[in-house]
């Protein structure tokens, strides 16, 4: 596959459709504090009903602004470079948290851990990481809303955030979607990255990422 998968702006849209508090995709949220040097200041890991009303609304507008985000100028979908083991090594590292619907502590602290390794901050900031499951509705021909399921796609967001001493957070600075979500399908093969100010590129953090 090329470097870079065809996100749609319409595909995207229709991901955040189930991202409200009254019909939510997530069911898991687990995450990181971690000061400028990328120490940890402490991590949780929750089902997602089990958060307040208040944490719900603010969980997802945080995973929300990956996939709402500018199309192709802030999120892009890139390939994982097959020659690369590095790379290999991270797609079959995001593919199993995954699986394990954030279950497995260990593989997220491998995830936290690189994150904390390569990315340059200007403050403390939090790593959170959501997974969700969409049943992609059928479409007619007319792409009217048909009864049913094509299938599910599951998936999960990480987003990183500056936040303040009370652990509020703000705005994501970047961010991805793995599997990337492509003609409705799941690309296992690419991973759609979020970035809010795309004239600012982090090659530390597409260099963990193994995009580079």
């Amino acid at each position: 596959m090329g470097r870079f998968g065809m996100l749609s702006r319409e595909d995207m849209l229709e991901l955040t459709r189930r991202m409200t508090p009254a019909r939510t995709c997530f069911d898991r949220v687990a995450g990181s504090y971690r000061d400028e040097d990328g120490i940890e200041d402490g991590s949780f890991n929750i089902h997602f009903l089990k958060l307040t009303d208040r944490e719900k609304a603010d969980n997802l507008r945080i995973a929300k602004a990956i996939p709402f985000s500018e199309t192709k100028v802030q999120l892009k979908s890139y390939g994982f470079p097959a020659d690369s083991e590095r790379s290999v090594q991270m797609a079959r590292m995001l593919w199993a948290i995954k699986d394990s619907g954030l279950k497995n502590d260990a593989l997220l602290e491998n995830l936290y851990e690189l994150i904390g390794d390569s990315y340059s901050a200007e403050g403390d900031y939090g790593i959170f990481v959501y997974h969700g499951a969409y049943d992609v509705p059928v479409k007619g021909k007319d792409k009217e809303w048909l009864e049913g399921s094509e299938s599910v796609y599951d998936f999960i967001i990480c987003a990183i955030c500056p936040v303040t001493g009370d652990y509020e957070a703000g705005i994501p600075t970047w961010g991805f979607l793995y599997p990337s979500f492509v003609n409705r399908c799941e690309d296992r093969d690419h991973i759609a990255v979020y970035n809010l100010d795309p004239e600012n590129e982090d090659m530390g953090f597409l260099n963990m990422l193994g995009l580079l």
